[in-house]
Order: C-alpha cells, then sequence, then structure tokens
C-alpha cells in the first residue's frame, strides 16, 4: 500500500500514548516507535512535504501497514518500544551495540521470600534491584548478602501448616551454613523477614540501616556473653563497611538518582548512566547506540533511560537537558547547580571518556573512519556544505614592518600536507600593514591556483580578527571566488570564530576535534612563518663586509662570526688559523681580502 493511502487509517488511530509498527510489504516490522499521542505522531510522518533526512523519507516510502498497541503512560510506552526493538531488530531503528537483557536481583513475593538474580522481571508484586549491568558487582552483591543474611534458595511451599506438620527436612545448603532452617522452624518469620528487610536495605544502598542493625545485634549477643555470636556479627559489620569503601560518596543530601547523560557523532550515541543511592555511586554504565535515522539525543537519551532506568527504584530521574516524558511518580530533574549538577558532570566525564576510547578504537581499526568522522564533524560544526578536506590557513610575520613573511600551511584530511606549505615574501607592502599584506598574499596564492586550474581548498583560515577577515573577503571578491570557499578568522586570544559579515563570533566546543585542528593550523602557520621570517631576516642582518667576499655566504659567514667574535677577530687571525674553521681554500680567499699587500 503506497504511503498516501495510509493517511485514510489516521482516523483509526488514538490520541493516546501506545507503541507504532511499521511494516513493510513482506509483513517484516521495520520500524518501531513510542508516542504520546498515537495519532499525532504517525500522522506526522506523512504530513511532511520534505523530511529531516534522506533515511526517514526511504522509511516512509516503504511502509505498507501500520500496528499499534495502546498502553497506559509513557513509561509503559518506552518499555513495550524498548522490548519490542530488541525482539524485532526493526532495520531502520537505533541498534544497541551491546544488545541483551541486564540482570537484575529479585526479592520474590511470598512467604519467606528468596533473593536472586534474574533477567526478565515478571511483575507479580515481587520487587526487583537494578539492572545491574556488571554481573560480577551483582554478584559481589549477592555473595554479600548470603555471608550476612543467610536465607533460602528452595521452592518449597513454607505455609504454616506445612511446617508445622514437619513436612520437610534440612538440605544440603542448611548443613553448610547458607540457610537458617525456616522449613523446619529453625528460623521464625518474624526473624526471616527483619533479614530481608535489611537485605532491602543493603540493595536500596541504605548501608547505614544495615550497620545500626549488626552494632545492635553485636551488642545484645556481647551483653549476653555470646561473644562467638558477637564476633560473627563483627566480622558482617567489616563486609559491610568494606563494600561501602569501595562505592563513591558524591552527597548524603542527594538521596536516590538515576542520572543519564550523551554525547554523541553523527553516527553513533555514547550514553553513561549513574545510580546513586543515599548519596553513593553504586553503579555505572556506558551504552553505545548506533543510529539509523539521524535520531535526536532526546530520542537516543528516552531510549536508554528504557533499557536501564528502574522506576520502582529510583523516584528521581536526572538528565542534561528536558525530556518530554511522563513517567508516573517519577521525578526528571535538569539541574544548574548543587550536588546533582556534579554528578551530572560526573556522568558527562564518563560518557566522554567512553566515548574518546570507543572512536580511538575505531580509529586504530581503520584509519578511514577518523578522517571520514573528522571532516563530517568539522563540516557540522562549521555550518559548511561541503567537508573540509583541504584546508588552507595563512599568518603574517614582521618585525616592525621589516622583512615581512606571510605564511600559507596546508592540511588534507586533518593532516598537515608539508610539501604544499608556501612562504610569501611581501612585495607591494610598506611597513605594518597586516590587512594589506593579507591581500597582496591571498591575491598572489589564487590568482596563480586559478590560472594553473589547480584545485581550490574547501576552507581557508585567516589569523586574526574581523579586519584581517573583511581584507580576505575583498581578494575573494575580486577573484569570483567568494562564497565558493569557506572563509572564517579566528582571534588568537579567546579561540573566537569570525565569520564574513557577522560581527558576533562563534565558539567552539574546546574539547572538540574541529577546535583542535583549527589551533593546529594556526599554530603550525605562526611556527612557519616565523621560522621563514627569522630566516629572512637573519639574511638582511649577515648582509655584511664577509657576504662582499666571492664565495662566501651567509652560512659561511655566520660560522666566522660566531667562531672568531666578530669581523675584527677574523681580520687579525694568521691564514692557518681561518683553515682550520673553513678549510685552505677559502681561508686563502676571505685572508687575500683582508690583507691585499
Amino acid at each position: 500500500m503506497k504511503p498516501d493511502d495510509l493517511k485514510q487509517y489516521f482516523d483509526m488511530l488514538p490520541d493516546l500514548p501506545g507503541v507504532y509498527k511499521y511494516l513493510d510489504d513482506t509483513g517484516t516490522i521495520i520500524y518501531v516507535g513510542k508516542a504520546k499521542n498515537l495519532k499525532k505522531r504517525v500522522s506526522s510522518y506523512f504530513n511532511k512535504q520534505q523530511h529531516e533526512n534522506r533515511k526517514t523519507a526511504v522509511l516512509v516510502k516503504n511502509i505498507a501497514r501500520i500496528d499499534f498497541t495502546v498502553v497506559d503512560n509513557e513509561m509503559d510506552a518506552l518499555l513495550l518500544e524498548n522490548g519490542l526493538i530488541k525482539e524485532f531488530k526493526p532495520k531502520y531503528n537505533i541498534n544497541l551495540k551491546d544488545d541483551k537483557s541486564y540482570p537484575y536481583i529479585r526479592v520474590s513475593n511470598e512467604r519467606f521470600p528468596k533473593v536472586y538474580a534474574m533477567r526478565n522481571p515478571v511483575y507479580d508484586g515481587s520487587q526487583y534491584y537494578g539492572p545491574y549491568t556488571s554481573s560480577t558487582m551483582m554478584r559481589i552483591i549477592l555473595d554479600l548478602i548470603k555471608q550476612l543474611y543467610p536465607i533460602r534458595n528452595c521452592n518449597l511451599q513454607l505455609s504454616k501448616k506445612n511446617i508445622a506438620e514437619k513436612k520437610f527436612t534440612t538440605c544440603l545448603e542448611y548443613q553448610i551454613g547458607n540457610c537458617l532452617g525456616p522449613c523446619i522452624g529453625l528460623q521464625s518469620e518474624e526473624e526471616y523477614t527483619e533479614s530481608i528487610k535489611q537485605i532491602k536495605h543493603l540493595l536500596t544502598g541504605h548501608l547505614a540501616e544495615v550497620k545500626k542493625h549488626l552494632k545492635e545485634a553485636m551488642a545484645t549477643a556481647s551483653e549476653s556473653m555470646n561473644y562467638e555470636s558477637a564476633q560473627l556479627y563483627k566480622d558482617k559489620l567489616v563486609l559491610v563497611e568494606n563494600y561501602q569503601h569501595k562505592s563513591t560518596i558524591v552527597s548524603h543530601t542527594v538521596g536516590n538518582l538515576s542520572v543519564f547523560t550523551i554525547s554523541s557523532t553523527e553516527k553513533t550515541a555514547f550514553v553513561n548512566h549513574l545510580k546513586v543511592s543515599n548519596g553513593i555511586i553504586v553503579s555505572t554504565h556506558n551504552l553505545e547506540l548506533k543510529k539509523r535515522l539521524d535520531e535526536s539525543d532526546t530520542a537516543l537519551l528516552e531510549y536508554a533511560i528504557a533499557e536501564l532506568h528502574n522506576p520502582q527504584q529510583y523516584k528521581e530521574l536526572v538528565v542534561p537537558f528536558i525530556l518530554d516524558l511522563e513517567l508516573g511518580d517519577t521525578i526528571i530533574t535538569v539541574p544548574k547547580a548543587g550536588d546533582k549538577r556534579k554528578v551530572l558532570e560526573l556522568s558527562l566525564k564518563n560518557a566522554l571518556f567512553f566515548k574518546k576510547e570507543k572512536l580511538n578504537q575505531y580509529d586504530k581499526l581503520d584509519p578511514q573512519h577518523r578522517v571520514d568522522r573528522l571532516m563530517k564533524t568539522m563540516q557540522a560544526d562549521l555550518k559548511m556544505k561541503v567537508e573540509p578536506v583541504h584546508i588552507e590557513c595563512f599568518d603574517n610575520s614582521n618585525l616592525q614592518g621589516t622583512n615581512a613573511v606571510s605564511a600559507c600551511v596546508v592540511f588534507k584530511n586533518g593532516k598537515p600536507a608539508k610539501s604544499e606549505y608556501r612562504i610569501f615574501n611581501v612585495k607591494t607592502v610598506v611597513g605594518p600593514d597586516d590587512f594589506a599584506t593579507m591581500q597582496e598574499v591571498l591575491t598572489r596564492r589564487y590568482t596563480r591556483m586559478l590560472s594553473e586550474q589547480s584545485p581550490l581548498p574547501q576552507l581557508v583560515i585567516i589569523d586574526g580578527g574581523k579586519g584581517q577577515l573583511s581584507s580576505a573577503v575583498e581578494v575573494f571578491k575580486k577573484l569570483g571566488i567568494y562564497g565558493k570557499i569557506a572563509l572564517i578568522g579566528i582571534a588568537k586570544r579567546l579561540e573566537e570564530i569570525y565569520y564574513p559579515g557577522d560581527s558576533l563570533p562563534m565558539y567552539i566546543d574546546k574539547k572538540s576535534e574541529t577546535l583542535k585542528i583549527i589551533q593546529q593550523l594556526r599554530d603550525e602557520a605562526h611556527r612557519f612563518g616565523i621560522t621563514n621570517h627569522r630566516k629572512r631576516r637573519l639574511s638582511s642582518t649577515l648582509k655584511t663586509e664577509l657576504t662582499q667576499i666571492p664565495g662566501v655566504g651567509i652560512e659561511l659567514s655566520t660560522k666566522l662570526l660566531k667562531h672568531f667574535k666578530g669581523i675584527s677577530g677574523i681580520k687579525q687571525s694568521d691564514i692557518e688559523t681561518i683553515a682550520k674553521v673553513v678549510g685552505a681554500s677559502k681561508a686563502k680567499i676571505i685572508w687575500n681580502y683582508f690583507n691585499p699587500e
């Protein structure tokens, strides 16, 4: 069915939250999405004359059928969307790189509850803690629980009647100390319930409550002169304190938080999730998401929240920007300052490290990957129409207007192309006039490139502020290349980027690769220009009496002056001494010049 024919079904769609599925003509699910309002969201795909990107347009053309499921709220829609994407792996949906179900710790809903790990929660009244993105950490917690509060792991129906009628006998778990025998009445329901209460405190990060309970039990045992039990409680208290020391304490005032941040490239997003319980970071996890339809950071973060957030355990969600989500009792916070802001910044720091680590891995495996990524990043950051594969940067060097030179450095694919560097000795400008110097150099450079039909750069960078940039604009207009080559200026102190015709500068993220490449270009142009300026200045200052001698150039003059400390030292030396420095033949010429008689 054609997309236009599908519009007749829009009236059937409800104004309710839910999940929609797009199927192709073979009946295969090609896209799954969630919506606060199904009718508005689905119809938006077909009411646009032009889509944000080509991939979305291709998706719409391939839709042959629409299915939908209504849910109670947006959080349910998020969870259902997440489950369907994992099950069907639609072609146009986000690709979760580490696609798996994360385990939870379950406290079962029954008399004498069990505590164990499971991956697919069944919401039957049981309580779930997690998800645990590290199975190792989850096992550490379960082992700690087993040592602190031994509980059963059997499937026996421990009703009052069954226990009273002595239907059960102890098993190996009781014999080795992993269970205290509630099945035969050796542990009362009250004692068992208290153990479960403390286990829940441990799972939610309320370690102070656990420590308080153990200290009280230790004191009671000691007062009763049951020193063996008191020592046992003391050992358990040490276990809890060691576990607490391994956790990162943020602030006891922030409470329980689920924190998410994101950093993305054109094709990939990197998400970090921190779980904070009573001011202690109890879990951290990184998630890599591959974009399929140029999804926004908002959409990607919502997907990650559905994947990792546990609304039963964490009632406050901390995120870097506003999300249009309704998550039941969950409070969504975008902190601007304070301890919650610090936690958010810590999460972002982890996301950036994860991003850098992953991109470095990809760059090592495929060097072209770095080039492609860098070019697309620079194109987006500098708002260019094409990728800046060929960049040229200009910098002027002079000393009080003398020996003026201008350097042109060339980068291709983000790397220096040193064989294409050029130095221009300024010919028409008298005195320190940076604007006129820039005009002369740019005119000479691009007049020649046009006459030789050499490929022009995609980006030209002028090391200087608005004045130098205006001079460059005049030259480009005269040569007819204005608008064909992107042109920017960079101010030296504040790293401000200026565009022609815009009085306000643009600031690029100081941690971005784009700014680092621009700084590298600017610094390389400055180094190359200064080096050649010094050579020229040295050449002019060394045009002394020595350089008037046939066969004696600047290099030899410099060598003689350094050794003899001046012209007078050379004049007073004999031919043998001079020969030790420059050789016999040159020594004879120099000695004869100063001793014509």
